[in-house]
């Protein structure tokens, strides 16, 4: 942070510019300025130092620092220098440029949230306002600094603004306010311990009273001052507060005293080549000399000053044009570290873009052949997927093909097996009917003995005719040949008896009526009968055919 300069009226810090008197002085500024160069100065602080006789020089500094500071791309320091150069343009009465680099500052602490550096820099502007007379600008900065000050707990700078504050007040004539806003000033720099500040703050509450005329009161606070001046070696702070006490002295008709406070102060100024300060010095010996009746001295004072004043135009002259050429010639030095920083960047950028499209066609082509690769790799396992599907299908027909075959081969094995099992039903039922006709011709015999042996044959071989068929080991039979063929007649047909069913399994194997009656041991008539009651469980017309009807269920 800038260390603020109120020392008694701003004006009066303000003028603190020259040097003694010919043109020779910016021959030694630059030798200062190589010296300091090599030193490496490091604070802002010891450049307002340097500026007070060397402006042009300090200026320099500034221009080379801001230089480092964009090559570095520090904005916090390209900050910083423009603040600086901002203060420079107004201790040399240049209120529109320094307005214009107060703005520059402004907008990079404000873009990098530097709240100690952005409230130091409202507070030269409002400074600078001041001096613009515009008042209540001024105070708008100042409690902008003020409130920023407070919320990042710097006690120093919160007493600068407060100090500044009631030197506003003090220049809008309201006294009360300056001593308020003076006197807390004075206590936050007691309390830091900080004798320059509170050197300032007496020089300022000695102002006051001195305006308000209350002389001894503006002599304590300037001689507390000039005490704290002398502790902290400030001795352009030493210079103005020892020419005040003798204004005091003058102003209270103790003219010798205040000869001799003017010109200790004259001496001090000369010795630091101060010329505004000499200047400032003899024309007050002027006037104290013509008030005590020493006309020759009062004369040769004005004289001097009238000299010294046109000395210090002169030097002014020559400052003024190496200030401003060293101005020009650090925004011509910035416009071009800022145009090759932009090369330099629009370079970066078209190789950073070169760089992100090779990267991005070397993706795309990556993508592209890893996607042609899957693509590739996926028909392949496609064309293997379905060469083994076909060749399941393949084995899947074979199998089938050859189950079917097997199952063709069962098939007409159980018929034959079928056939031939009622086949040998049919021979063992004509055997038993022949047997059953001899015996019944025996029975018809009229001899006794053999009737009732011979009767008892005859039911046995009846029951073995009716019961003695294998229908279990037929039904078992067939139902192997013709799998659930039963099951889905009961569904459809559920009345139907067991009867009914090796009636319909006969019908079925397509046996003619003959075979049929045999096999169940009924004649012909009663054959018709079953046929014609299983008809109508059947549910079937009269012209439709009862075993076609039957062989159409699988």
């Amino acid at each position: 942070m800038f260390p603020l300069k109120f020392a008694g009226r701003l004006f009066t810090a303000k003028m603190r510019i020259s040097n003694n008197i010919i043109f020779s002085v910016v021959f030694l500024g630059q030798l200062l300025l190589s010296q300091l160069t090599t030193a490496q100065v490091d604070s802002f602080k010891e450049i307002r130092v340097i500026s007070q006789n060397y402006p042009d020089s300090a200026i320099t500094l500034v221009k080379k620092r801001y230089a480092k500071a964009v090559n570095d791309r520090d904005l916090l320091l390209q900050g910083n220098c423009l603040q600086a150069i901002g203060w420079l343009c107004v201790n040399q009465g240049h209120y529109a440029q320094a307005q214009d680099y107060y703005f520059q500052a402004d907008r990079i602490y404000t873009q990098i949230n530097a709240k100690q550096s952005l409230a130091s820099n409202w507070t030269d502007i409002g400074e600078l306002n001041i001096f613009n007379k515009q008042h209540h600008v001024a105070k708008e900065y100042f409690n902008k600094a003020l409130h920023a000050f407070k919320g990042e707990n710097d006690r120093n700078g919160e007493a600068s603004v407060l100090g500044n504050i009631g030197h506003l007040f003090e220049k809008e004539g309201h006294y009360d306010s300056a001593f308020v806003y003076q006197k807390q000033a004075l206590a936050i720099y007691r309390e830091q311990t900080n004798s320059n500040g509170e050197a300032k703050i007496h020089e300022n509450l000695g102002s006051i009273y001195e305006d308000l005329g209350k002389y001894d009161s503006a002599y304590a606070h300037f001689e507390k001052a000039r005490n704290l001046y002398e502790q902290t070696q400030d001795n352009y702070g030493k210079i103005v507060v020892i020419n005040n006490m003798g204004d005091i002295f003058r102003k209270t008709n103790k003219y010798p005293e205040s000869i001799q406070l003017t010109q200790l102060a004259f001496r001090l100024a000369e010795n630091l080549g101060d010329v505004y300060q000499m200047a400032s010095t003899t024309k007050d010996l002027s006037k104290t000399y013509a008030l005590s009746g020493q006309v020759d001295s009062a004369y040769f004072y004005a004289e001097r000053s009238r000299k010294l004043v046109l000395e210090l135009y002169s030097v002014d002259g020559a400052r003024h044009t190496a200030f401003f050429q060293a101005l020009y010639d650090m925004n011509q030095k910035a416009e071009e570290i800022e145009k090759l920083q932009t090369n330099k960047r629009m370079n970066s950028i078209l190789l950073l873009g070169t760089i992100l499209v090779l990267i991005l066609l070397s993706i795309l082509s990556y993508v592209l052949y890893s996607r042609q690769k899957i693509k590739i790799k996926t028909q392949i396992a496609e064309s293997r997927k379905q060469e083994a599907e076909r060749e399941l299908a393949e084995i899947a027909l074979k199998n089938q093909l050859l189950e079917d075959k097997q199952l063709k081969q069962e098939l007409t094995l159980k018929e034959k097996e079928l056939t031939s099992h009622t086949l040998n039903l049919i021979r063992s039922n004509q055997f038993l009917e022949e047997l059953r006709d001899e015996l019944k011709a025996l029975v018809k015999d009229d001899r006794r003995d053999q009737k009732k042996p011979m009767q008892r044959m005859v039911q046995q071989i009846n029951e073995h005719i009716t019961q003695g068929i294998h229908w279990k080991e037929f039904m078992g039979t067939f139902e192997r040949v013709h799998h659930s063929f039963f099951e889905k007649l009961i569904k459809l047909f559920p009345d139907l008896t067991a009867a009914d069913m090796r009636l319909i399994a006969l019908l079925k194997i397509n046996l003619n009526n003959t075979d049929i009656a045999i096999l169940l041991g009924i004649s012909q008539d009663s054959l018709r009968v079953a046929r014609h009651r299983l008809r109508k469980k059947l549910k079937l017309e009269q012209s439709e055919d009862l075993a076609g009807y039957l062989l159409r269920i699988s």
